[in-house]
């Protein structure tokens, strides 16, 4: 397994729509693997395959306490949501960047998991969030675009002066 380069935001890659996937096979599962390493390392909750210049539809999601739950998803798509909630989000391509993002509260995705097996899973709450986030990713959208064009551009600038810091 390997560590992968996490794109940051504004980085226009991130906008890249990704493509479904045709075939799981051993490279799939090597770049679930390294998604899921990266992830933990981070650490974060989720991490879609877009994050990491990879531009398949391919996400995966830990919101478990041990760290011990992943949960994969191949070319997911969301049936049906139910409910509103509001709660603070950050993202693993926005560091140190939380705000207030309004989701569904539940929600029901199908997807194929690691071996290629069509499931449904049933989802709400932090995990229903999560879901959410990470597939807008897969769509090209970061979560900053809910926010305010001053927010958005107040967190380029904020982001650019931490990248030329750390240079």
């Amino acid at each position: 397994m390997a560590l992968l380069p996490i794109l940051r935001y504004p980085d226009t890659r991130l906008t890249k729509i990704a493509r479904p996937v045709t075939r799981i096979d051993d490279s799939i599962r090597r770049l679930i693997d390294d998604m899921a390493e990266t992830m933990y390392e981070a650490p974060g909750i989720g991490l879609a395959a877009t994050q990491v210049d990879v531009h398949l539809q391919v996400v995966v999601i830990d919101v478990s306490e041990n760290k011990d739950q992943l949960i994969v998803l191949i070319n997911p798509q969301i049936l049906s949501e139910d409910g509103v909630r509001e709660g603070e989000e950050g993202c693993l391509s926005v560091p140190g960047i939380y705000d207030k993002v309004e989701r569904a509260e539940k929600v029901s995705v199908r997807f194929l998991d690691r071996q290629g097996v069509e499931q449904t899973l049933e989802a709400e709450g932090l995990l229903a969030v999560c879901i959410q986030h990470e597939i807008d990713h897969l769509n090209g959208k970061v979560f900053v675009q809910y926010l305010s064009q001053l927010k958005q551009t107040r967190i380029k600038s904020k982001l650019a002066k931490q990248a030329r810091i750390t240079a």
